[in-house]
């Protein structure tokens, strides 16, 4: 009927270990037209990074520009380089009506809603069970050395403090059962009036046959 839907910018936020990422690839597996947004960066290629892959590689300079120009959806200065998500890309998904999935933290997710396409976004803070656990899954993954496991539990409750800047909470005590609280919030807001263009075409034309049976 008419027009696809517009599609939504999903946003997961969350301090680091509840969850977001296991999360973000199951719900692309659940929908894979469901696209991560590919971020453009100032810092060089690592080895077997390919540009448009990992990352869109740009200048400094092009990188300013173009947060100038407002082809940035969001930008921040981290570790003495930039990153920031490209507006174009994203504007071509959605008016296509494909869903593009975003993996940033409070400050990106505030300037992606205060956008030309804030209307489109969907925000969702993942929060863990306890203190406890966030820690014990951070060990548990191996990956971090204990100073690093550390910074990220400070930074934890600055991401936290931010929960109620969200549309939706989420709380991932159980993997299986978040996932599927996250389905259902995305299934849910496709469906809103504002992501549906159609709809006024549809009652246009049922105006018309309502006044032609008149």
């Amino acid at each position: 009927m008419g027009d696809p839907r517009r599609g939504l910018l999903i946003i997961l936020s969350s301090p680091s270990g509840a969850g977001k990422s296991t999360l973000s690839k199951a719900l692309i597996a659940w929908d894979p037209t469901i696209s991560f947004s590919v971020s453009a960066t100032t810092r060089a290629p690592r080895p077997g990074e390919e540009d448009g892959r990992e990352y869109h590689f740009m200048s400094e300079a092009d990188f300013q520009a173009a947060v100038a120009d407002g082809d940035m959806l969001e930008h921040a200065h981290v570790f003495g380089n930039f990153y920031g998500s490209p507006r174009r890309p994203v504007q071509d998904a959605i008016d296509a009506g494909k869903d593009v999935l975003f993996d940033i933290d409070w400050q990106g997710a505030q300037q992606i809603q205060n956008s030309s396409l804030g209307q489109h976004t969907l925000s969702i803070f993942i929060l863990p069970p306890s203190i406890k656990e966030l820690h014990r899954r951070l060990v548990s993954r191996g990956q971090d050395s204990t100073e690093t496991i550390a910074r990220r539990m400070r930074k934890s409750w600055d991401e936290i403090s931010h929960w109620a800047e969200y549309d939706f909470v989420l709380i991932n005590d159980d993997l299986e059962e978040t996932g599927a609280k996250l389905r259902n919030i995305v299934s849910s807001i496709r469906l809103k009036r504002l992501q549906q263009p159609m709809l006024s075409e549809h009652v246009r034309k049922l105006q018309s046959e309502f006044q032609e049976m008149s």
